[in-house]
């Protein structure tokens, strides 16, 4: 490498300083080679995942595990990919635990499955199936949430159920059976107390129902589940069978028996009396004589429980109560059994007549409660509407009309015997009901698990709020995010009562740990506030108020009020507390002030006795008599104090030592005074000053003080401020107290003339002092009302006149013609005259009255009918064209003339009137 020549100047340098002797540059350090990285083995399940191990990020690690766990994969492998991923990234091993779980979850309902499956088929199997076996089956699988909707569960409480509506309906058809046996005996009953000829007609279609009953009773026999049937019912159609055989046998051998004898009086007569007697009757024989023993007539004790036994079951039929009737009917029979006497034949027709209205109301209370089934079935088939067109209900009103319906037929049910055929109706229309309802209900399901997902994610948002905030905290930011939480909280959706209790436990933890520092605030606010509140109540005790500590104490109230919110009741209370002791310590300074201006003055007595006596004139209502009262208060306000002490005093000395000493702060009050009252306390010295001079001897009079500025009167209708005499600070005013003005003896005139005052120097009366408060409302007030009670007079009286005018015309009298003054300023003696000629003179035609109308309500500027409007407006054009003619304003007397020499008639009085009240007021 060469070397870099040495100039003389670097010999120089390196010889004066020898430590910057050149040096030779060390070499270039060696270029580091970076290593190469080997890369690390693969993971030995990433290959099985399908690359879950070797994924650079979380995204695409969470896509191959959602990959890989479409195949399927073993239960085993499931866990030791998810062993080996959750220590590396738990949200890519989210989905397989979530596998797993499944996985498990279907295992134990497997199980469980198997063990009610185990249950079902035991019960099915039995010889008897018992409705309360399976009925718990389907309630205790379906609370220890075995999977009913899975094979083979599906299938066997589908046959649980059928098992159990077939066995219902068995059991249902068979007491049915029971009450038509019931009614057959009836039947016949009532038939053999007809004519033996209507129960011939009436023995076909009787053997009918007969045997149509024994073949319904047979088919019930023979079903497959009769074996498990409550023995109730098998021994009740087994009674009913027999006893209904036996009484149609009986029936049938008696009418045979009947019809023999008919044909053959020789043949025996019937068993059933009252086919005997008619037979009897109609081959002429006599009634065989009874001989055997009468029965025993029952006791009067007796009788009386056979009459209250026949009262109850009126009693019961008369209200229409089937099952109690049936009762007291099977009472009555069951005592006249046990008595076995006879009765009177009047207790014996109201029992007759008792049975039989008993049995009659048995077969229409049936008939009324099929009628409210059929209603019931309509008004379910309505519940969900046949046409496209038409919506069906909501979810939840149709669960409630469901009910309804339900609870309805249940309690008719109760009332009379069950319908199977139009319980089957009914229960097709529930069905179609059903499914919207389980559609709803589905609905929300999902509804309820999004607003439990909404909650959740509030909860754990307010959590993360809570752990970012930091010192200072901003208190009203935080405020208005805890309300946007809570309102948040209140919007959402609705969930059921176990998982909002959940959800309320989290909330509350989570909501209090977010809102600590503003509740610590709070609790430092309050117990600043009571301080201050403490405060407050010693300033408002003192005797002497102190304002400004007053406003300082309510400048802190403010800065703490703004800096940290309370809860608006807390903040209320705490106000108010605060501005009691305040507000009465005000009140206590305005009732001071009060009782010290509560004495008049007599300047403002004798404004309030003027006002009382304008207020009196007003209410006289004459016009003259109000003006003079007016003027007197216009001179009593006007009044100089000294004019007001020369008016009638009191007569009690008390009254007139008040009235001196107003009259004396009254003068005083016409002294120039700066700023009176911010500086009371100094006017109150001065005062003390002024009394105590007066009661020495002679004191010398005191020089008056210079004029700063003085007080206007700034309230409404009040005189305007007077200017002072003098001005404090005028160069004039200096010059005319100099030396020079004292030569030849002038000094002492122009003293004596500067002196006076500007009213005194033009000869005008000194001015009246400020009114009180009280005075100055009473005379504002008397003034107002006198305006106004003049204005009506003056309108009354204005109306008065024009009324008067329209009356002479009308009469063509000009005797009551009202005189000028009273029609109105603007009308001369010369136009009253000429009106007053015209209306003593006869009435004319003239055809431009109308035209002369019409041109005074354009000067009056009033409406014209819509009869007239057309003329009107030809009027107007017409009037345009005409420039230099008088426009109506300026010859409405002349047209009103013109129309006082026409007839009056009703329509053009009233639009003269209109338009007259307006002109003649101007």
């Amino acid at each position: 490498m060469a070397c870099k020549p040495i100039d003389s100047e670097s010999w120089f340098i390196m010889a004066l300083f020898p430590f910057f002797s050149r040096k030779p540059e060390p070499p270039p350090a060696p270029i580091a080679v970076p290593a190469v990285k080997t890369p690390a083995p693969p993971h030995p399940l990433d290959a099985v995942t399908g690359g879950v191990f070797s994924a650079s990020n979380t995204a695409k690690r969470l896509e191959c595990v959602n990959q890989w766990l479409a195949s399927n994969p073993e239960p085993a492998l499931l866990q030791q990919v998810f062993k080996a991923l959750s220590a590396s990234d738990k949200g890519a091993a989210k989905p397989i635990r979530q596998r797993m779980n499944d996985i498990r979850q279907s295992n134990q309902q497997e199980e469980a499955g198997q063990d009610w499956a185990v249950k079902a088929e035991k019960i099915l199997a039995a010889t008897t199936f018992h409705i309360a076996d399976g009925m718990a089956w389907l309630r205790d699988a379906a609370k220890a949430g075995a999977p009913l909707s899975k094979e083979p569960l599906a299938d066997l409480r589908s046959r649980i159920a059928d098992q159990i509506k077939s066995l219902e309906e068995l059991q249902h058809k068979t007491m049915v059976q029971k009450e038509a046996a019931v009614l057959l005996a009836q039947r016949i009953d009532v038939l053999s107390t007809k004519p033996w000829q209507q129960a011939a007609e009436a023995a076909p279609g009787l053997a009918q129902d007969v045997n149509k009953w024994s073949s319904n009773a047979a088919e019930l026999i023979s079903a497959p589940l009769w074996s498990s049937v409550e023995p109730r019912h098998t021994n009740a159609i087994e009674s009913s069978r027999v006893q209904l055989t036996q009484v149609f046998e009986a029936f049938s051998a008696a009418l045979e028996q009947a019809k023999l004898a008919a044909q053959d009086p020789k043949a025996p007569l019937p068993q059933v009396q009252v086919w005997a007697d008619e037979l009897r009757a109609l081959h002429g024989l006599q009634a065989p004589v009874d001989t055997t023993v009468a029965a025993v007539t029952l006791s009067a004790e007796q009788q009386a429980k056979v009459n209250a036994a026949v009262k109850a079951l009126e009693a019961t039929v008369k209200q229409g109560q089937s099952k109690q009737s049936s009762q007291a009917a099977a009472a009555l029979r069951e005592m006249l059994k046990e008595l076995g006497g006879s009765v009177d034949t009047e207790l014996e027709r109201r029992i007759n007549r008792a049975l039989i209205d008993a049995g009659d109301l048995q077969g229409w209370q049936r008939w009324g409660a099929n009628q409210v089934r059929e209603e019931l079935i309509a008004r379910a088939e309505l519940l969900v509407p046949a046409g496209e067109g038409q919506a069906p209900a909501s979810g939840k009103a149709l669960q409630t009309q469901v009910r309804e319906l339900h609870e309805q037929w249940r309690q008719v049910d109760r009332s009379s015997p069950p319908n199977a055929h139009l319980w089957k109706r009914f229960d097709e229309a529930i069905s179609k009901a059903r499914e919207i309802i389980d559609v709803w209900l589905k609905k929300v399901k999902s509804e309820a698990q999004a607003h439990k997902s909404e909650r959740q994610t509030l909860i754990d948002e307010v959590r993360a709020y809570a752990s970012t905030l930091t010192e200072p905290v901003d208190l009203k930011a935080l405020q208005r995010q805890l309300q946007q939480f809570s309102n948040r909280w209140r919007s959402a959706g609705h969930v059921n009562d176990k998982v909002f209790g959940q959800l309320q436990a989290q909330w509350k933890e989570a909501y209090e740990l977010a809102g600590a520092p503003l509740d610590n605030a709070r609790k430092q606010s309050a117990d600043l506030r009571r301080s201050l509140i403490e405060e407050a109540k010693e300033l408002g005790a003192r005797a002497q108020l102190d304002v400004r500590a007053i406003k300082a104490l309510q400048q802190r109230w403010q800065a703490e009020a703004q800096s940290v919110p309370l809860d608006r009741k807390l903040e209320q209370k705490l106000w108010d507390a605060f501005r009691q002791p305040l507000d009465q310590a005000f009140q206590r300074k305005d009732a001071q002030r009060s009782q010290a201006d509560a004495v008049a003055s007599v300047h403002d007595q004798a404004v309030l006795n003027a006002s009382q006596a304008l207020e009196e004139a007003i209410a006289g209502g004459h016009a003259q008599t109000i003006r003079d009262a007016m003027d007197a208060l216009q001179a009593a306000i006007r009044s100089t104090p000294e004019t007001a002490a020369a008016a009638p005093a009191p007569a009690t000395p008390a009254a007139d030592s008040a009235a001196q000493a107003n009259a004396d702060n009254n003068a005083g009050a016409e002294l120039p005074q700066a700023d009176t009252t911010a500086q009371s306390s100094e006017a109150s010295t001065a005062d003390a000053e002024q009394v105590s001079a007066e009661a020495a001897p002679a004191p010398a009079p005191a020089a008056p003080k210079a004029v700063i500025a003085v007080r206007g009167d700034d309230r409404p209708g009040a005189q305007g401020a007077q200017k002072p005499a003098t001005r404090e600070g005028n160069p004039r005013d200096t010059r005319r107290n100099s030396p020079r003005d004292s030569r030849d003896g002038r000094d002492e005139r122009r003293n004596g003339f500067e002196a006076r005052s500007p009213r005194e120097r033009d000869g005008r009366p000194a001015a009246a002092p400020r009114l009180g408060d009280r005075a100055f409302r009473a005379q504002r007030n008397a003034l107002e009302n006198a305006q106004t009670a003049l204005r009506k007079l003056s309108a009354q009286a204005h109306g008065e006149a024009v009324t008067q005018l329209l009356d002479a015309w009308k009469e063509r009298s000009a005797d009551k013609l009202p005189e000028p003054s009273q029609v109105s300023k603007r009308v001369s003696t010369a136009q009253w005259n000429s009106w007053k000629n015209t209306i003593s003179q006869s009435a004319t035609n003239n055809a431009k009255a109308s035209e002369a109308v019409l041109r005074l309500e354009m000067a009056a500027e009033v409406p014209t009918p819509a009869d007239h409007l057309s003329e009107r407006r030809a009027l107007q054009l017409q009037l345009l064209t005409q420039r230099n003619a008088a426009s109506p304003a300026e010859t409405w007397t002349t047209d009103l003339q013109a129309v006082l020499a026409t007839g009056a008639d009703e329509a053009t009085s009233k639009r003269l009137q209109s338009a007259l009240k307006v002109l003649l007021k101007r």
